[in-house]
């Protein structure tokens, strides 16, 4: 069951599998007052940004990328969140800090996602948790048609530039069963598993990531389609069905409606994953 507080935030969303992201990682945390929560490998701050106005946890953001890392501090520039530019591999915080850790759509990026997932480890308090997703290794085709026909002819996945896909500056995909035990060698207990979004509009890696982002970031898009588009403009988008952007996000998400039943599916979008380190302070 979707939390009804969310949908403020992803009204412009036209990714329906990040949409879902924010649905899990927000049920997954399940975050309490007074709760020291780290975005790792935070990018722009979108999930900061909601957390800063749902909870009262005390938010602390890092991610390598400088270009996201200022865009995330201007977002948040009002706000009680500490942003830090650093490495994964390399957590700059002191042993047993946090009592819960973000890591979405992190490890696929990461030379050593071993090392990586230790670190959080590490960070963490006993007790703690951490909510990972990752791509899933088998994506369904209409999500990334170009990369899937690839494979099958076992042709190296594009990774970067227009077309690469799902496999946009990635190591690896994980299957499920490749994420849960990656968590259990590192220490973690996992709690609970889900592979989601299965349905989805042909093209949507293309569409959302390869064209529409880069016209946001250039400014190339007319104000009233920016608005729609901006993934951290919901609250000036009025919504209107002549704003051809409301339109395809209205298809999008009617297609969506199916993955509210997909279990048992072959293909999906995401892997995402609950796991606590075990031990109380």
């Amino acid at each position: 069951m979707s939390d009804p507080r969310l949908e403020r935030f992803t009204r412009n969303e036209s990714d329906v599998a990040f949409k879902r992201r924010v649905q899990l990682v927000w049920e997954y945390l399940d975050i309490q007052d007074g709760d020291r929560v780290l975005d790792c490998g935070c990018g722009r701050g979108f999930y900061l940004k909601v957390l800063s106005e749902l909870t009262h946890a005390a938010l602390h953001g890092i991610d390598r990328d400088e270009k996201a890392l200022a865009f995330a501090c201007r977002e948040l520039a009002d706000r009680e969140v500490l942003l830090v530019r650093g490495d994964i591999h390399r957590l700059p915080y002191a042993t047993e800090s946090f009592d819960k850790v973000i890591l979405s759509e992190v490890l696929e990026h990461l030379a050593d996602d071993h090392q990586g997932l230790g670190e959080v480890w590490r960070v963490l308090r006993p007790g703690g948790t951490v909510t990972v997703t990752v791509p899933h290794r088998r994506y369904p085709f209409c999500y990334d048609p170009l990369n899937s026909v690839l494979e099958k002819l076992s042709i190296s996945p594009i990774r970067h530039g227009t077309f690469a896909g799902v496999w946009t500056h990635h190591q690896r995909l994980y299957l499920l069963g490749e994420l849960q035990a990656l968590l259990e060698e590192v220490g973690f207990e996992v709690v609970d598993t889900r592979q989601f979004t299965h349905h989805c509009f042909p093209f949507t890696h293309l569409i959302v990531y390869g064209l529409g982002k880069p016209a946001l970031e250039r400014d190339l898009l007319p104000g009233a389609l920016s608005r729609a588009a901006h993934r951290f403009r919901s609250d000036e988008n009025p919504g209107s069905m002549w704003n051809p952007v409301n339109l395809a996000i209205y298809l999008f998400n009617l297609i969506d409606r199916m993955n509210d039943n997909e279990a048992g599916k072959r293909t999906y979008i995401n892997v995402g994953a609950k796991a606590v380190k075990p031990g109380r302070l």
